[in-house]
């Protein structure tokens, strides 16, 4: 019943998120695969990955996790159904000191049991909607334990209009997400992690 109640909920979210937005997908270089991947986008809002979500093909979004804070879904029971039911996110623990189980593995382990991720590389969001924070180094690390798994550059343009931070009210707004080429890993920490975020960069809409 919980899992039928969170497949419901979900499809209700969908639908709520393409309403306020007409969010469109746009794929640039790449296209829709059931393959194993990373999605790893721009950060503006705690509403990012919804509409990243809602941009994909149903029949991969139901194979596709959020990683996400857990102080943040776990906050109280309703956030909780949220995050674990109705998007299966893989929750990580932001503070070493209380932490029991290594991010990185946790992702790993999501993508070995057939899952693709959504993962922002920024860690905090960012108020401006044409640069970026400097990448933490999960999303390097992740690659390494996993180099056959595709990683994916996204733009997410306009939601930090449509739900300003500190606002719980959306404002319809229209919004693109961006898919463009897989990046490669390479062993070089900064070389990759500079190409990482070239690469998210140059999806961004020229207006």
């Amino acid at each position: 019943m919980r899992r039928l109640l969170g497949d419901i909920t979900a499809g209700m979210i969908v639908l709520f998120a393409r309403a306020i937005t007409a969010v469109r997908g746009i794929w640039r270089g790449v296209a829709p695969s059931p393959a194993r991947r990373v999605y790893f986008a721009n950060h503006t809002s705690n509403a990012d990955f919804i509409l990243l979500w809602a941009a994909l093909p149903a029949q991969y979004r139901r194979h596709t996790r959020p990683v996400a804070a857990a102080d943040y879904w776990l906050r109280s029971r309703f956030r909780a159904f949220i995050g674990r039911d109705v998007v299966k996110a893989v929750l990580i623990d932001r503070n070493p000191d209380t932490r029991t189980e290594d991010p990185v593995s946790q992702m790993a382990e999501a993508l070995d049991g057939g899952a693709s991720l959504i993962l922002f590389p920024e860690g905090l969001r960012n108020q401006s909607d044409i640069t970026l924070l400097p990448f933490k180094t999960g999303l390097y690390h992740l690659a390494k334990a996993r180099p056959e798994v595709e990683l994916v550059p996204v733009w997410i343009a306009n939601l930090n209009r449509v739900l300003p931070k500190g606002q719980i009210i959306p404002v319809p707004i229209i919004c693109s997400v961006t898919f463009g080429p897989p990046v490669a890993y390479q062993p070089d920490k900064c070389a990759f992690l500079k190409a990482a975020e070239q690469a998210v960069l140059a999806l961004r809409p020229e207006d």
